[in-house]
């Protein structure tokens, strides 16, 4: 996040092309419109006690559940910006949100800061439909799963295969509405952009959505330490501009999933931060 923040600052907001926001605690309503009540409760038991491992790869210490109900938040108050006419926003939060599925923190990730975003725009920011793009490295099986009845939402998600967490086949489907574009690694750069974007049309026919959500993972750079794709920063970019020219109507943000080379990620964030701008 530091240098993510950095980057931003320098490139975006310095020059007046953004503006910093910070990011509210979700409220309960909006958190429980996609995870169960135990799921929060377990949460906020574990906050209490000062933190814990949730599973393998998930854990919790002093003030994680605040930075997540804040990453939420952030989301939640990006979505009310965009569907007001205010303009995309790029959140730029940890901890990332989309392994998080409505009863199970898992994945790195606590609250599903996308599907939050998506139940509120739908329930009271008034939406009568959401894209949520992902393009994190990793199948957002908490999205998928949040929304896989829900014809209102519709989820394209290209990632890893095989790779963690073993879903997102491309014939898991949901209602209709799951669009699953599970890739090799090691691929051209190009094959992962054309065929994400050809899922994109897919999604996008006889569905005009009124706001699109990026889930924003950055682990597809070349390179990255948790991922095999090939993307480059300026990829991300086309992302932006291309899921735009597809969905012109509709109101825009985007959240941070995964990332995890710190000045790879910070540049990448950006390129996709300053498209969003345009």
């Amino acid at each position: 996040l530091e240098a993510v923040h950095a980057r931003l600052e320098a490139e975006l907001v310095a020059p007046g092309r953004a503006v910093w926001l910070e990011a509210p605690a979700a409220a309960d309503e909006d958190l429980l419109r996609v995870h169960v009540s135990a799921h929060v409760t377990r949460l906020a038991a574990l906050d209490r006690a000062g933190g814990g491992w949730l599973d393998a790869d998930t854990s919790m210490g002093p003030g994680s559940l605040e930075a997540a109900r804040r990453a939420a938040g952030a989301a939640v108050l990006a979505a009310g910006r965009a569907l007001r006419g205010e303009g995309p926003s790029f959140c730029a939060v940890r901890p990332p949100g989309h392994h998080a599925t409505p009863g199970r923190a898992m994945g790195f990730c606590l609250l599903n800061n996308a599907a939050v975003a998506a139940a509120a725009a739908l329930d009271r920011l008034g939406a009568r439909r959401v894209l949520v793009v992902d393009w994190d490295v990793h199948h957002g099986n908490g999205t998928a799963d949040a929304f896989r009845s829900e014809p209102r939402v519709h989820y394209v998600s290209i990632h890893q295969w095989p790779h963690y967490p073993g879903t997102g086949l491309a014939d898991d489907t949901g209602c209709g509405n799951l669009f699953h574009v599970p890739r090799a690694p090691g691929l051209p750069r190009a094959t992962y952009v054309h065929d994400l974007l050809a899922a994109v049309d897919r999604a996008v026919d006889g569905f005009a959505p009124d706001l699109v959500i990026h889930s924003a993972g950055f682990d597809a750079l070349r390179g990255d330490p948790l991922g095999a794709f090939t993307l480059e920063p300026e990829d991300f970019a086309t992302f932006a501009r291309e899921v735009r020219a597809r969905a012109p109507r509709a109101a825009v943000m985007s959240v941070l999933e995964g990332g995890y080379d710190p000045p790879r990620l910070a540049e990448a964030a950006a390129r996709h931060a300053a498209a969003l701008a345009e």
